[in-house]
């Protein structure tokens, strides 16, 4: 490969390396507290049947929202807040709106869920 070539390649994968660390920091910053306050399932700190059963249902109906479609439907606010909708930093803007904090608040739970049980 020529040495031009090489030089993209790394400079993008330094810039998927920026976009998956800033989103990954942002969504567990912001998830952690949410899987110890969501642990109110059976077996949890708090037991709240009702509670346990809308939020599983609101959990998993995020969880299950595509990525594409949400960036698609996020490209008019990304490029507002941006000022742009294509490139490293307004992905970065798509991903901090997934619903990844979501999920990753749904492993925490889990994991509390396990440890207090243990």
């Amino acid at each position: 490969m020529s040495s031009p070539l090489i030089d993209l390649f790394l400079k993008a994968l330094g810039e998927t390396a920026l976009m998956v660390a800033a989103s990954s920091w942002r969504h567990w910053c912001s998830a952690c507290d949410r899987g110890a306050a969501g642990d109110h399932g059976p077996g949890g700190l708090v037991q709240a049947p009702l509670l346990n059963r809308v939020s599983g249902w609101i959990v998993n109906a995020f969880r299950s929202t595509p990525f594409i479609i949400l960036l698609v439907a996020l490209i008019p606010l990304t490029r507002l807040i941006v000022g742009t909708s294509i490139g490293t930093v307004a992905a970065i803007r798509a991903a901090f709106d997934r619903g990844d904090p979501v999920s990753i608040a749904r492993v925490a739970e889990v994991a509390l869920r396990r440890s207090i049980a243990a």
